[in-house]
């Protein structure tokens, strides 16, 4: 679960899938803050800080059940992506929120895509880094290894193999430039590893991994009449630039831009810089945003 006291206060709300903890900060214009798998909300902890010294946002940064969480959902719970949708659908009216600004990272992107397509009234504007799209859901270097997660006890295995470093270091390297510390490190992997039915959450979402819910949300963002901001890591060695341009074109108000440096966890390698893109994109009024090129 996520350990940073620079997140705000811890907070936990009952929902039909389970207890959710969340970490909250400030008072103001709401934005939700949406990671994705093998992750926490500690993956905002510089960014919530560096956003609340620039404006009145009120951060919330849940942990959903995607293998860093800090309980289980209850038996039978749809932690799938369309079932990650709904918490969160279920989280903003637990908080009384009807529209909310999202930033989204990884496979959050991926799911907050699918937020934006099924319930576009709840989304004020939404900022993607890299993320999941199109066909690339999950990545295609996680494809066999999705497709193995089938077979009995593989998921389990594979995910049970992250205690090692020789597993785990080369995936985060790959995933962040800028090195984890180890709380943090830990944070993200302790949760599935000493409990299976965390474990069993992060390897059904996986296994809910498809192209087909990225390609349906793609054709309802087509209609999505917000400011979009599609922000990329520019040594990203999981998603190509190619897809977040294409992700940026199919919005009507999508906006594409690279951050130098930072790979697929941009919020890890630029947190800072992610921060004054975002607080910029929430000044900027709407109708100075059109189509990308």
């Amino acid at each position: 679960m996520a350990i940073s006291s620079s997140l705000g206060t811890e907070h936990a709300v009952e929902l039909r899938a389970g207890r959710l903890h969340y970490r909250e900060r400030g008072a103001g214009t709401p934005v939700l803050l949406v990671h994705g798998g093998l992750a926490n909300a500690d993956l905002w902890r510089e960014v919530v800080p560096a956003l609340a010294a620039l404006g009145p946002y009120r951060l919330i940064a849940p942990d959903l059940p995607l293998g860093s969480h800090h309980e289980a959902m209850r038996n039978g719970a749809d932690v799938t992506p369309p079932g990650i949708v709904a918490i969160l659908v279920e989280l903003l009216d637990a908080l009384d929120l009807d529209r909310v600004v999202v930033v989204a990272n990884d496979a959050g992107g991926a799911i907050s895509q699918m937020l934006a397509a099924r319930h576009p009234e709840r989304i004020d504007r939404l900022v993607l880094t890299s993320c999941d799209q199109y066909l690339q859901f999950p990545p295609r270097y996680l494809k066999p290894v999705r497709w193995v997660s089938f077979l009995p006890r593989v998921g389990d295995l594979v995910a049970r193999s992250f205690r090692f470093r020789a597993v785990h270091g080369p995936f985060f390297r790959s995933v962040a430039r800028t090195p984890l510390p180890p709380e943090v490190l830990d944070s993200y992997l302790r949760p599935m590893l000493e409990d299976p039915a965390i474990r069993s959450d992060l390897v059904r979402f996986f296994r809910g991994t498809r192209p087909r819910h990225t390609l349906e949300a793609a054709r309802g963002l087509r209609t999505f009449d917000r400011p979009v901001l599609v922000l990329w890591g520019g040594s990203d060695l999981w998603f190509s630039r190619r897809g977040g341009r294409r992700l940026a074109r199919t919005l009507p108000l999508g906006e594409f831009d690279l951050v130098a440096g930072a790979r697929t966890f941009v919020p890890e390698d630029a947190p800072v810089e992610l921060a004054r893109r975002v607080h910029a994109f929430l000044r900027d009024p709407a109708d100075q945003y059109t189509s990308s090129s």
